[in-house]
Formats: C-alpha cells, structure tokens, sequence
C-alpha cells in the first residue's frame, strides 16, 4: 500500500461574496453574536488528556472573568440558532461546561461543550474560520451523502455541529477484532461504499482519524455506518488517490478486511449501489447543486498545477474529454457529477 502524500498546508480560501449570496438563500448565512477571533482571547490553556491518560491534541482554554461572561452567553446564544430558532428563553437553562481548542491541522478550531441544566444532557459544536473548501464540503456532504448536515456561516467565522461517532483510528485499533464475522462484513461494505461516496464527489484526505464509525443498534444486529467528520480537503488535491480513502496507510486495515470478507463481484455491486444512490441525489438536489457547483466554478480553491493533474488523470480514468477542458476544481466536480448521473440515466434507459 502506497503512503499518500498531501499538501502539508492548504490555505484557507474566502468566502466569496457568490457563495455568500448562496449561504443566504438557504438560510446558513446568519448574524452571530461571537466570532473565531473573540474566542482566541484566551489566558491560559491546559492539555486535555483521554480516560487512558492519552494527549488528545486538545487544549481546554481559559478567559478573564469579564471575557468568561460575555463569551458564554454569546455561544448559548449561537447554540440556540444552531439547534432551535434562536428563542433566547432556554439560554438560562444553559452552560458553557467546556471551551477546548486544537492546533493539530488547517481549520485550529474551537470545540463547545454545552449542558442542559435541568438534564444534563450536552452536546458539541465547533468554532472555526470559515474557509470556503471546508463550506463546499459541507453543502456537498448535506446533498450527496446520507447525512444532513447544520452549520451557520457569519463573515470569518463557521459555526459546525458536532457529528457524533466513534473516531475511525480508534475504531480500527480497539473495536474491530471484537467484531463478529457478518458484522466485519457488514463494515467492509460500508467501506466500498464510503470510499465510492469520497471519490465522486471529490472530498479528499479520509485517513482513519477524518471520519467517525456510527454503531446503529436495529432488532437483533448492529449496523455500522461511516460518516466523514472533516472537509477541509474538497477539491483541492491534483493527485487523484487522495480522494480515495483506499490508499491511504491509516486504513490498510479496512482495506485488508475488503479483501477477506467481499468477493470482487460483490465490491463491484456495492460501488453500483453508492453511485446509483448518488446519482439519485444529484436529480434530487438538481437546482440547489448546481447554484453551488457555480459558486465553485466562479471560486479559487484550488491552484492550477492542481487542477492540471487532477482533469489529466481522471481524463485517463473516464476518458471523458469534458474533463481534458475543465479550467477550474468547480467544473472538473460539475464534469464528476454529470457523468455519474449521465451514466445512471443511461443505464435506466436502457432497462426500461
């Protein structure tokens, strides 16, 4: 298995005033009280370390007295158009239990714990730059996948929800030998699927540690889904792998359980499967996609040797020439799509 090497640091892309007006029209563009840099005022931190003494790479975060106050509030505030309508009643049934921030990767972000007093139960949410990759990600990610996704956008700063899950390095070292032989099954298809899912719509950089495994209890079974928890790599690479989670080294073991538990035949009836469903997406979200694909094709996210490498090989892949003339990461994902849904047009023609 081949180590994929990446962009060490891919900047951070502004949200141009078209993908705004975009934000705005289907209500992710909102004024917010607290912005990223508000957050940045910290005093002090300290490592946060997991139940087995492990450095998570998180530091929880302190303020003054005077910055404490006007930043809890302004993040329940936050949580409330987050989660609910923005109704400030339930703000005093509200704590800030947590403020950690994470300087491990692009994005540095701020995660927020809250807590239901009466209850206790809580929830995260995430504070970060907004960077108009990780925005396409998540808009793409809302429409393509099996996942609804809610987060708010305001000037320099996006607001994330959590998605919760089990993180897919921790899954792969602790949880998978315990699993039964039809359950590894079962995981190995999701793979196929997920794997699919990542490369047509081009989101790249799944190691294990980028996407969460969700165990779903249903009658006498576990079903286990794959849910990607990190977008700041959509459309951005040239090298045409990094879209595709199978070749990264971090998920050697789910690639060698592909290998034992699913047939050839069958990995090819489950990529079948995920670009069918996919397609049927694209047809469903057809006006909103392609507003979006437009802000992408208006945008710079990318750089041109990028975007040279990336329509070369998959020109080689496809032997579509529309991608041979892509100019820009917006029309080489338009040319991904169309030709997803083109070929699941053509085969239900055929049939019928």
């Amino acid at each position: 298995m081949q180590d994929l090497k990446i962009s060490k640091k891919k900047p951070s892309y502004p949200v141009s005033d078209r993908l705004n007006k975009y934000l705005k029209e289907y209500n992710r563009h909102l004024r917010i009280s607290v912005s990223y840099e508000d957050l940045l005022r910290f005093q002090g931190s300290v490592a946060v370390y997991d139940k087995n003494d492990n450095d998570t790479l998180w530091t929880r975060v302190y303020y003054s007295e005077f910055d404490r106050a006007e930043i809890d509030l302004n993040l329940k505030k936050v949580y409330t158009i987050l989660h609910s309508d923005g109704n400030q009643r339930t703000i005093p049934f509200l704590n800030v239990d947590a403020i950690d921030y994470c300087t491990f990767g692009n994005s540095k972000p701020f995660r927020v714990k809250v807590r239901n007093i009466l209850n206790d139960n809580f929830t995260y949410f995430y504070v970060k730059k907004a960077d108009a990759s990780r925005i396409y990600g998540l808009e793409l990610e809302h429409m393509l996948s099996p996942y609804n996704l809610n987060f708010l956008v305001y000037k320099n700063t996006l607001i994330e929800e959590h998605i919760a899950g089990i993180p897919g390095d921790e899954f792969i070292q602790n949880s998978l030998e315990d699993c039964t032989p039809s359950e590894k099954s079962q995981i190995a298809k999701e793979f196929v699927k997920f794997n699919e899912r990542c490369m047509i719509r081009l989101l790249g950089d799944m190691r294990s540690y980028n996407y969460v495994i969700v165990p779903i209890h249903d009658f006498d079974h576990v079903v286990f889904k794959i849910r990607a928890i990190d977008f700041d790599q959509q459309c951005y690479e040239g090298k045409f792998n990094v879209y595709r989670p199978q070749f990264f080294k971090e998920n050697n073991r789910m690639v060698t359980l592909v290998s034992e538990r699913l047939t050839k035949d069958s990995i090819d009836q489950y990529k079948i499967e995920e670009r069918s469903i996919v397609a049927k997406r694209i047809i469903s979200y057809h006006d909103r996609l392609n507003q979006l694909v437009d802000c992408m094709i208006h945008d710079e996210i990318s750089s041109e040797a990028h975007i040279e490498m990336l329509k070369t090989t998959i020109y080689d892949y496809t032997l579509d020439v529309k991608f041979k003339r892509s100019k820009n990461m917006g029309e080489i994902l338009k040319n991904a799509l169309d030709f997803v849904k083109r070929n699941y047009e053509d085969v239900n023609a055929k049939d019928f």
